[in-house]
């Protein structure tokens, strides 16, 4: 059994599968950073100082003196409905999508193998002796 598991462990697509994980969760924080730092708060400039991660309906009545953050709202036990939090997830999904589309893209050119040339013409002994052997046919 311990051998089994051995060879299931090294086989290469585990061990490409799990090095894949581990680039695919850094990367991700990457794309999140720079959707949540640079492109949504530029986004918000641009539509009118909108912040979207504050951007929520709550389900229920706010206490007095709570702040309209999300983060003050939540912590006052009030349900909400975070549209703002989901507007940038989608787009954080639709970055990194698109991101790993091109990385596919680019290593399957690259994969991509060269059409076969064509082979060498054979040499001119190996043609006369063809034409020689058709002649004799006939």
């Amino acid at each position: 059994m311990m051998q089994e598991f051995k060879d299931f462990a090294v086989k290469g697509n585990v061990i490409d599968l799990a090095v894949g994980v581990i680039i695919g969760g850094a990367f991700g924080k990457i794309v999140g950073s720079v959707v949540d730092d640079l492109i949504m708060p530029l986004m918000g400039k641009v539509l009118g100082n909108i912040n979207f991660s504050d951007m929520f309906i709550a389900l229920k009545d706010i206490p007095p003196g709570t702040a309209m953050t999300l983060e003050a709202v939540k912590k006052a036990g009030v349900p909400v409905f975070a549209y703002g939090s989901f507007i940038t997830i989608c787009l954080n999904f639709a970055i990194l999508a698109f991101i790993i589309f091109i990385m596919v893209k680019q290593i399957n050119r690259l994969k991509a193998e060269a059409p076969a040339a064509a082979p060498p013409p054979p040499p001119e002994e190996v043609v006369l002796l063809r034409e020689i052997r058709d002649c004799l046919k006939k």
